[in-house]
């Protein structure tokens, strides 16, 4: 970037001046109490995002059955709304005062209460103390976390059953809030036959299906996102797709998604930057990013064994340690995908569209690297336009990021966007100029942008007010 002039930097935004955004994290976990939220608050809020997942715990809420105590999560819910964040919530998981299996387990964690009418009936009970206490507070409610998984539907994976339980959720939601937005799916291994099967059972009472999607390639997302849609409109094109989970760890030696890759800090930030533009691109309603903060994964865990559930999930944009009963301890420390992520939630804060610009690659030859410009086939780019009419091109050479540390230089014929252009850095929020000797411009005001940096992590070229 020594080429580049410095003028800026990306100035990070906190919620609370975020009006609308399609960005989002997950505050996730807090009905196993597996960190500390208060220390969170704060720095959740200054990333600038809006969308937050919470989970509901029905087990930490109802401990006396048919009596219930928002309280604990009353105080999450309200801190983040304070702030100038949207939780939305994803109701789960099991109860061990209906259920002997989810008894023995740790959160019970993947027990859906469906094999006995007690269990149903009290779920049903459950949903609509939850709906009616946070009516006006949650307009999105997520039916279960993950169901195609064992993990999450430990008796087996059951596509029928899945739909055939949001549908009766759904339908208790509501009864108590009509104007409530229900989500289906949470799916994790995206399959067509269980997203066909699970839809045609729940799609007339949901309003919108979530996807989870954790991938040291984003490029798959594209045609994941189009599969959902396809199968959505047979059953109701009225729904929306939101992408509710991806993210990457930042170390090795941690369990969960992807936890055998050789992953860093910095190669987790490329991941959130190449996975986040590609959700933004598509037509996801929003995304969330998974997650705040490094914290135990407790989805399988042994509630008499302890050490079935200490296993560590480093996915957090904030780092933390571990006290001996996997609980979240120090400073919480934001690590570079913190940085990354509050760029992006900048750059793309308020109203943005998605629309075709008019360029168009040109392969030069470029001296930056003794050779030539990268081509058009090895570019994944997409533009977006605000209303005030400035457009920015959000771009990056996708190679493999688990083994290669990738920079080149691309070449771009511009036309009808201004003369006013800029580059900007979404890794460390850099703004800069492009030298005389990289722009060429024509009498009609045409421009031909030549040997433009471009690497393995989304860059942005943006073209009038675009920053504001």
């Amino acid at each position: 970037m020594e080429r580049l002039i410095k003028v800026g930097k990306i100035i990070p935004k906190h919620s609370t001046e975020v009006k609308q955004s399609r960005i989002g994290i997950g505050f996730e976990k807090l009905d196993r109490d597996v960190f500390d939220p208060n220390k969170a608050y704060d720095k959740v809020g200054e990333l600038g995002v809006k969308w937050v997942r919470i989970q509901s715990g029905w087990e930490r809420t109802e401990k006396v059955k048919g009596q219930f105590d928002f309280t604990w999560l009353d105080d999450i819910v309200d801190n983040l709304i304070s702030r100038g964040l949207k939780p939305w919530m994803c109701v789960c998981y099991g109860h061990g005062l209906y259920d002997e299996r989810a008894a023995k387990v740790f959160g019970s964690v993947g027990c859906p209460p469906i094999h006995t009418q007690e269990q149903k009936d009290a779920w049903i009970r459950y949903v609509k103390e939850l709906t009616a206490h946070y009516q006006g507070r949650i307009n999105y409610y997520e039916v279960w976390n993950e169901p195609d998984g064992l993990h999450c539907w430990k008796h087996g994976v059951s596509a029928e059953e899945y739909g055939e339980f949001v549908a009766e959720t759904a339908k208790a939601i509501k009864e108590i809030d009509k104007d409530a937005k229900v989500v289906g799916g949470a799916y994790a291994r995206l399959n067509v036959h269980y997203v066909d099967t699970s839809l045609s059972k729940m799609a007339k009472y949901i309003d919108a299906v979530s996807f989870h999607e954790y991938t040291a390639d984003e490029q798959k997302v594209f045609g994941k996102v189009n599969a959902i849609r396809a199968l959505c409109n047979i059953y109701n094109p009225d729904l929306k797709i939101i992408q509710g989970e991806s993210g990457s760890q930042s170390r090795s030696g941690g369990a969960g998604a992807l936890k055998a890759g050789a992953w860093t800090p910095r190669k987790q930030a490329k991941q959130l930057l190449r996975h986040s533009l590609v959700d933004l691109m598509s037509e996801v309603e929003f995304m969330s990013y998974f997650s705040c903060m490094d914290m135990i994964e407790a989805l399988r865990g042994d509630r008499a064994v302890k050490s079935t559930y200490l296993d560590y999930g480093y996915f957090g944009v904030l780092g933390a340690e571990f006290d001996e009963n996997g609980f979240s301890i120090g400073e919480y420390a934001p690590k570079p995908s913190y940085y990354a992520l509050q760029n992006l939630a900048s750059i793309f804060a308020e109203e943005v569209e998605r629309v075709e610009l008019p360029v168009l690659f040109k392969k030069e030859e470029s001296q930056r690297v003794f050779g030539s410009d990268v081509g058009e086939n090895d570019i994944t780019f997409g533009g977006f336009r605000k209303p005030n009419g400035s457009t920015a091109m959000f771009f990056w050479t996708p190679t493999d990021l688990m083994t290669t540390e990738f920079e080149s230089t691309f070449t771009l014929q511009v036309a009808g966007l201004g003369k006013d252009v800029k580059l900007v850095d979404l890794m460390d929020g850099n703004v800069y100029e492009l030298p005389e000797s990289m722009v060429e411009t024509s009498e009609e005001g045409h421009l031909l942008l030549k040997n433009v940096p471009i690497k393995d992590y989304p860059m942005a070229l943006i073209f009038g007010e675009y920053l504001v």
